[in-house]
């Protein structure tokens, strides 16, 4: 890190989450793939929204204990029951969002009656990996950062406090707008 020019070194130090949470996106992308297509080239040939939503759930299994263990390390405050309760239920949507633009091709506008092959192949990549890993990735940092991993310690209460809930004898006049 400290070979890197000082304004991307603040850069990478400021968004140093969201680089490790894409780290660890692209490492699941690459598990979510290989899971998918070895179940559409083989027995979910005909369902590959079901292959989509399995592939999901095992990228998914190994995206909590990659973001838990790295990512989001530095964060918590929650018991780990109810990390884990918050991270699969927001990653739960997050693979639904990810299939739907494929369940949309599929059963909206019946792509498999008009396209097969490498073209199908390519529409599928599109469709769930492209466009629907966008849709649940975007939902799931916000989400996470937001539910699952909230700050460890919270940034302050009303009125600029760094109480949580202070009292109005612990506010200044200019606080509570009087000044």
């Amino acid at each position: 890190m400290k070979s890197l020019p000082e304004p991307v070194r603040r850069l990478v130090l400021k968004h140093s989450e969201l680089i490790k949470f894409a780290i660890v996106g692209g490492t699941t992308f690459v598990v979510d793939m290989a899971v998918y297509y070895a179940l559409v080239f083989s027995v979910l040939e005909a369902k590959p929204v079901i292959a989509r939503i399995i592939s999901g759930v095992v990228a998914v299994i190994l995206s909590y204990v990659l973001n838990r263990e790295w990512a989001f390390k530095n964060r918590g405050g929650r018991e780990k029951h109810h990390e884990a309760m918050l991270f699969f239920g927001i990653s739960g949507i997050g693979v639904l969002l990810a299939a739907a633009p494929l369940w949309l091709g599929n059963n909206v506008f019946n792509m498999r009656e008009n396209i097969q092959g490498v073209e199908l192949a390519i529409v599928d990549f599109i469709l769930g990996f492209i466009i629907g890993n966008l849709l649940g990735m975007g939902f799931r940092f916000w989400a996470l950062r937001r539910f699952a991993f909230p700050d460890e310690q919270p940034r302050g209460g009303e009125g600029g406090s760094t109480d949580i809930h202070p009292n109005s004898d612990e506010l200044s006049d200019e606080e509570l707008g009087h000044a």
